[in-house]
């Protein structure tokens, strides 16, 4: 096993970090746009939208997640959504999913968050079962959404 190595990215790695984000989009169906990736992480972390955490393996960038600030009202506390995450299909099975996971519940500790969320689709069995095994808990929540852009899902 290789040791895996996170740390929050920064614009040294909008190149790497573009184009696993740009396969991220990929598994979900959008069109390949890697120029539109960059520029989105890009965005995100020179504004203070999003924490990015870069996943390096044998040297190379080969995953990240992307957490968003969020406050709860009812607990008075920020919290943060992990919104992606991704790994390379390469380093795939070699701890880094995990690693990120571990990763993002430490940075959000250590910010005095009271919790982190996240969700997938209920198909996505390799995902929910690490997330299990990672110690997050799965509820029945009912979730709603809006569309407003016009798109489906």
């Amino acid at each position: 096993m290789h040791d895996v190595s996170i740390r929050r990215a920064g614009p040294r790695d909008l190149d790497a970090l573009a184009a696993l984000f740009d396969a991220y989009r990929g598994f979900y169906g959008q069109p390949s746009d890697v120029p539109r990736a960059r520029d989105w992480l890009r965005t995100r972390m020179r504004v203070g939208e999003s924490v990015v955490l870069a996943a390096e393996l044998d040297g190379t960038v080969a995953g990240f997640t992307q957490l968003y600030p969020m406050f709860s009202s009812v607990r008075t506390a920020r919290t943060w959504i992990l919104n992606d995450l991704f790994v390379a299909e390469a380093a795939r099975r070699r701890g880094v999913a995990r690693a990120l996971l571990d990763a993002a519940s430490t940075f959000a500790r250590g910010d005095g968050a009271a919790g982190i969320s996240l969700e997938t689709t209920r198909d996505n069995a390799p995902a929910r079962a690490l997330y299990r095994e990672a110690g997050w808990n799965e509820d029945d929540t009912q979730w709603y959404s809006l569309r407003l852009d016009g798109q489906a899902g």
